[in-house]
């Protein structure tokens, strides 16, 4: 191995202080990733003819929904012997900025909070539970490219030891052999997924069915989720002895769920789009 075709990476995760307030590019990429997706869920409603006031109550749903399902999806799926084993560890499930979001409880919450957004605001819009996921699917794939940019910045979920010239030395984690970085293998999965889904919204919506892009999402989205979690470090100890890790465990309802989907959607055949 010539380790001089290795990237060192010792990014300082806080971009900036602010007095006491640090400034992460995690956090910094998180919300950015909400405020893309607000910009794309605007066109979708200018599109389809929903009404733009609708916009700030979905982000707040979106935002909420996201960051409890994901702290949640961390402490009962990865360290539930510790934050459900005391007092102390129990306080800690209400700190996220201690670390710990796990993107399968993200999107169950997600499923959840848009049930009830679709049932709050859909039957008197014009668009339904499906259509809401839909659209969502497109912003969350580019919001999840974001996402893993801060892990990534966070020298946080990389992979194993590899050989290749672009594996990456986490200095800031100890580390001294290159790594595989696996969130830059997601998040540029997730872009393109992201580019595939806006471009058959943008050019062939009125010829799909409800359902279709949220069923694509979730086979490829986590397809590649559970392909990428060979190569990845174990997150907790008890993954070093199971044949599929937590995240790919988790992940393969979720393809079975799009699969369903796309099943659905061609046995209803209800026009992607709304109609104006």
């Amino acid at each position: 191995m010539i380790e001089t075709l290795f990237i060192h990476w010792h990014v300082d995760p806080v971009l900036l202080h602010l007095g006491p307030l640090a400034i992460r590019w995690y956090s910094l990429l998180f919300i950015s990733g909400f405020i893309l997706g607000w910009f794309i869920f605007r066109g979708f409603f200018r599109r389809e003819g929903v009404k733009e006031e609708l916009l700030d109550s979905l982000l707040y749903t979106l935002l909420f929904g996201t960051l409890i399902g994901a702290r949640l999806g961390h402490c009962i799926f990865y360290q539930p012997e510790y934050y459900f084993g005391s007092l102390h560890g129990f306080l800690e499930i209400f700190m996220p900025w201690k670390g710990g979001l796990a993107s399968h409880g993200g999107t169950i919450m997600l499923l959840i909070a848009m049930w009830w957004y679709a049932k709050h605001y859909g039957k008197k819009n014009g668009f339904d539970f499906v259509w809401i996921l839909d659209h969502l699917a497109i912003a969350t794939a580019f919001a999840a490219c974001f996402i893993r940019l801060g892990n990534l910045f966070n020298s946080e979920i990389y992979g194993d030891v590899t050989a290749l010239p672009w594996g990456f030395i986490f200095d800031l984690r100890g580390e001294t052999l290159p790594k595989h970085p696996t969130q830059l293998y997601e998040a540029g999965s997730y872009l393109l997924l992201g580019v595939l889904l806006m471009g058959l919204y943008k050019f062939r919506l009125e010829k799909l069915y409800r359902g279709t892009f949220i069923g694509i999402f979730f086979i490829i989205c986590f397809g590649m989720r559970f392909l990428i979690e060979f190569i990845k470090e174990p997150q907790v100890g008890f993954e070093e002895n199971m044949a599929l890790n937590m995240g790919q465990l988790l992940s393969i309802p979720f393809i079975l769920l799009g699969i369903g989907f796309l099943i659905w959607a061609y046995a209803k055949k209800i026009p992607a789009a709304l109609k104006k």
